[in-house]
């Protein structure tokens, strides 16, 4: 820094400050406050000075104090200021040539004018010196800021985790964690790093502002800082806040609904079949394909009789906790339930989501199926219902799979010779019982379940006779 220029804008400044204390006995008291704030700058750079100090970090910080809360007060319209304006003036031009930068528009008073003020923005201020917290806290008063300060990079990402910020201005030069490696930190952050931050420094490396840039800043800007300027890359970095926030909410918004689609579709279509239609519209169209899978039909034995003297609220009670449960359990194991009949539930295993031991999984939900029945009638008895025999019937061969129906109305479904053959071993189940059709047995592995004797079954309308297994349990690792 020149010291030549540097000593003449102390010197200035020192006579400046018997005018400044003039001025503050007539002046408001916000006036009088900032008059304050700038005679001790003065002060403070006028004892660095006269002491030689060597420090250009220290003696930057302490030129831009006086340098902005010189250019703030220029910035007001008020009329007290009129006498010493020039001599302001001249003090800031002796401090600009000091450190030997260019005018830049950081560096420029500005014309006066009124600032934009932002009420209801919260700004986090960092910086490690207390008089640039306070010039900078001071500056954003005057647009109606709500400031929050923090002396540290420690602090301040404290401050981000329990404070709602819609800015950081952050300092670059702090002696624990240095301003970058704070701005590195908020960015890899996914809930900040969306959060606008500006660097403030007072040095003007180009290699530095490029990697801050990088690095995720917003803006770079130069102690001491030009309130328009500052005023403008606040509004825009507002704008550009507001702008993600409406994102995220939309966002949250689409993952709500599609969230309610799954949900609500997902109760009366299985949700392998939401979930294909949703990430492949192309699911929606009708047609169907060729696929090897085990169908399962069950039901109620003997319902009508059993239900014909209930009111219909009870009945409608029993076959809901009825096919609730079981519901659950065809999903869990990876089934798709085709439709509800009555009491009857029509399923499939192997689509729409394909899987080689389709079989396996059928008659291992079969058997947990028979196994939750106990709980289903010990809940029927206490609350006085009848209890219930449920039969399944299970058998595994190609039918065509997809979407059945019109334009206007289609459901998945499962058409072809097999759910025909389903349905006649379905009417041969007996109550409590698992039936199986040979092919079934065969793609399963045997050796995990317990299989009686085979019989045969005379299919009405088929001809010849179908070879059917019951599957008594599962076998129990020893």
């Amino acid at each position: 820094m020149s010291e030549t220029d540097l000593n003449r804008a102390s010197t200035l400044g020192m006579k400046l400050i018997p005018q400044l204390g003039e001025i503050k006995k007539q002046s408001t008291d916000e006036l009088a406050d900032d008059l304050s704030a700038l005679s001790v700058a003065i002060e403070r750079l006028n004892t660095m000075v006269s002491r030689g100090e060597s420090n250009r970090h220290d003696l930057l910080n302490a030129v831009a104090a006086v340098k902005g809360y010189s250019e703030m007060l220029l910035d007001s319209d008020d009329g007290f200021l009129g006498p010493i304006r020039p001599a302001i003036r001249a003090m800031i031009d002796e401090l600009t040539a000091s450190s030997g930068a260019p005018k830049t528009p950081e560096s420029l008073s500005p014309a006066i004018r009124s600032l934009d003020t932002f009420e209801g923005c919260t700004i986090l201020v960092v910086d490690d010196l207390p008089e640039n917290l306070d010039l900078m806290s001071r500056l954003l008063g005057k647009m109606r800021c709500e400031v929050i300060t923090a002396t540290s990079g420690r602090e301040a990402l404290d401050r981000l985790k329990d404070t709602e910020i819609d800015i950081v201005l952050l300092d670059l030069v702090m002696p624990d964690i240095d301003g970058r490696e704070v701005l590195a930190q908020i960015k890899a952050d996914e809930h900040l790093r969306a959060l606008p931050v500006i660097m403030i420094s007072g040095r003007q490396d180009m290699d530095q502002i490029i990697d801050c840039i990088q690095v995720g800043a917003d803006d770079y800007l130069l102690k001491p800082v030009n309130s328009v300027l500052l005023s403008a890359r606040i509004k825009s970095g507002i704008e550009r806040k507001r702008w993600h926030d409406k994102e995220e909410q939309y966002r949250e918004q689409l993952e709500k609904r599609e969230q309610f689609i799954r949900q609500t579709f997902g109760r009366y279509i299985s949700d392998a079949i939401v979930e294909e239609i949703l990430e492949k519209p192309e699911g929606l169209q009708l047609g169907g394909d060729l696929r090897n899978v085990t169908l399962m039909m069950s039901d109620i034995r003997s319902f009508t009789t059993l239900v014909e003297h209930l009111p219909p609220e009870q009945v409608v009670a029993l076959l809901n906790r009825y096919l609730g449960k079981m519901t659950d359990i065809i999903l869990r194991h990876g089934g798709t339930i085709d439709e509800f009949l009555g009491d009857a539930v029509l399923a499939a295993f192997g689509a729409p989501t394909e899987s080689e031991e389709h079989a396996t999984q059928a008659v291992t939900c079969a058997i947990e199926m028979q196994a939750a029945m106990a709980e289903v009638n010990a809940a029927n008895k206490a609350d006085g219902l009848p209890e219930v025999e449920m039969a399944i019937a299970l058998n595994t061969g190609e039918v065509v799979a997809g979407n059945i129906g019109s334009e206007r109305r289609s459901k998945y479904g499962f058409v072809g010779h097999q759910v025909n053959v389903t349905s006649r071993i379905e009417d041969d189940a007996r109550p409590n019982e698992i039936l199986v059709s040979e092919q079934t047995l065969l793609a399963t592995d045997q050796s995990q379940f317990i299989v009686g004797d085979s019989r045969t079954v005379h299919a009405k309308g088929m001809a010849g006779t179908l070879t059917v297994y019951p599957i008594e349990g599962a076998l129990r690792d020893e």
